[in-house]
Formats: C-alpha cells, structure tokens, sequence
C-alpha cells in the first residue's frame, strides 16, 4: 500500500522525519549514473529555504546541513540510492507542551489523530512544513538531470492589495519576501510586519515561470504535466489553489482570445512555450498558539514552488527519454 511519502515515476524522491525529530531526510532514486554532484550543489539551494533568515519569517535556527549518505563516489552520482540526512538543530519541543492535549486550530493535528490514532503535536510532526526542506534538496539532484538552459522562477507575486504588475526577476533574492519588484516588496514587507505585530498572519499568491521546457514533457491523459504541476504544488502545506496560463480568467474569455495565448502545453504535453503558474497560500494557521511560526508563508514557499516544478521536470524530463524508438538507439 501506498503511503504518500513519495512523488515521480522514473526519478523518485522519498521523504522522511518530523519537524521534532532527530533529523529529516530522503531518498532520490532513479537518478541516472555518471552526474557530478556534491553537498554544495545541494546546499545552495537549501540556504534559500531555511528558517531564520529575516524578521519575517519564524525565529527558529536551522542551518539545515545537508549530508549525503549514499549514491555518490568520487563526486559522481553512482546510479544507486542517493540518501540524504539533515540533522534538527532547534526544535524546542517545550514551545508545544501547552497544546499536548488540544488540537490547533487550522492544523493537521486533528485528522492525523482521527487517521492513525496517534498525533506528533510538537510543531506539526510529519505535517510540519519543516519536511520541504527534503523536497529542495531532491530537487537540486533533479535539477543536474535537466537541460541547462531550462529555468524555473517563483516569485511573491501578491500579498493582500499588493500586487506585481510588471515582474523583475533581477531583485527577487535582494529582498526578503522574494518579489520581483523593489518597491512592492517593501509594502509587502511592512504588512507582514503589522500582521506579526497584531499576531496575525497573511496570506498571497506565487507565480512560477518555466523558461525554455523541452517539447513534448507529459503524458496522455492522467500523467498530463499541467496535472502532476498540480499535483506536486498542492502537496505544499497551506497551498490551497492552483492554476496555470490564463487559470481562471479564462471565464471572462472567448475562444477567439484565449487561442492566441500560449500557456505552454497543449493536452497536458509541453509545446516548447514557456509556461507560468500560480498558487494560492492561506494565511499561517498558527496565529493565537505557542511555538515559532512563518507570519507569512510566501518569503519561504517560493524556493519549494521552484523545488516541485524541478522535481515533476525532472521525472517528466526522464521519462521522455523512452517514448520514441529513434531516442534509444
């Protein structure tokens, strides 16, 4: 039986550990032999995930490094299992002893109790967001198997009445909240600010563009990559809307003008266009309990968004490699 824990098909990436754990952790498996790959190359892209890196987003310390255990020789991937182990650091579990016998408002904790009969309430446990940093770490493998001129971009395209209108992607790591616009990531910033200071959180949106995807990535019918985008994106905790191309400003379209915008894939298979997406993200559900918390979730889940648009990339990217005669030999 399948437990969930495990996303992709040709390359897979399984996850493990709690948010209070000793350590979390993964397995990639399926990646090919032969690929220059160390801790470094993962490592960059975990710096841009972990917590604690501004006064916006939750004060607990993680370093988050990263070791890899098994799967590479000499600096190259060997074709086997590549495990990777990050060892917790801060979890202060006491922050959590007073909500032991309560379940918190907004949280996994009741239908994880309600599910297995037993609940981790120490920051959530294995529905702790604490678990993306694995995803980011698969995801830089996923990153080595893909052409390099292929480019996944997030960035906080809106939080609240503050939106991104014409995007930079030049500033988006000059500031804290990732958005591609200097001046708008200032507002942003001062109303996660207020919402912090009231114990309140906010909520937004992020926007994903895919540059220069290979054609024909997907397959027909359940295995459309718009449906695995979904799939992968709604796996993030507090992600609770997706849409790609037009999304849902489609209602307001004829077909005369929804035609002449390419939205990167036609029957789920990649045509060759870039592709743009976007999420919805609730307001952090830990607004009146104890514990350290993200007053906005947005400043971090841009690096998993970009993780799970790599990973389904990847996997799509391999899987691809099989589908015409002419490619295997």
């Amino acid at each position: 039986m399948a437990a969930g824990n495990t996303i992709g098909t040709a390359f897979r990436l399984t996850t493990w550990g709690e948010s209070h754990g000793k350590a979390i952790g993964g397995v990639v498996d399926g990646c090919p032999a032969g690929i220059e790959l160390t801790e470094a190359d993962i490592q960059v892209d975990l710096d841009r995930r972990r917590p604690g890196q501004s006064s916006i987003t939750t004060a607990r310390k993680e370093l988050d490094i990263v070791e890899i255990l098994s799967g590479v020789f000499e600096g190259k991937t060997t074709g086997t299992p590549i495990s990777l182990i990050i060892h917790n650091q801060d979890q202060r579990s006491k922050d959590y002893k007073d909500i032991k016998d309560n379940y918190r408002k907004g949280h996994a904790d009741e239908v994880y109790d309600l599910k297995y009969g037993f609940r981790d309430y120490r920051g959530g446990g294995r529905a702790s967001a604490r678990e993306t940093a694995m995803r980011v770490a698969g995801a830089a493998i996923a990153k080595k198997v893909l052409p390099s001129k292929l480019n996944v971009i997030a960035h906080s395209k809106q939080i609240q009445d503050v939106v991104v209108e014409n995007p930079d992607f030049s500033v988006i790591e000059d500031n804290p909240v990732r958005a591609a616009d200097a001046a708008k990531a200032e507002e942003m910033v001062a109303l996660i600010k207020e919402a912090s200071r009231s114990k309140n959180s906010l909520g937004g949106i992020i926007e994903i563009i895919v540059q220069n995807c290979p054609v024909g990535l997907g397959e027909p019918v359940f295995d459309k990559l718009k449906a695995d985008f979904a799939k992968a994106l709604l796996s993030i905790p507090a992600v609770v809307g997706f849409e790609y191309g037009q999304g849902f400003a489609v209602a307001h379209l004829q077909g005369s003008d929804s035609n002449e915008m390419e939205a990167g894939m036609y029957g789920g298979i990649s045509n060759g266009q870039d592709m743009v997406m976007r999420i919805a993200l609730k307001p952090t559900a830990s607004i009146d309990v104890g514990g350290r918390h993200d007053p906005c979730l947005l400043p971090r889940a841009v690096p998993i968004c970009e993780a799970m648009v790599n990973l389904v990339l990847g996997d799509h990217y391999l899987r691809n490699q099989s589908t015409r005669f002419d490619k295997l030999s």
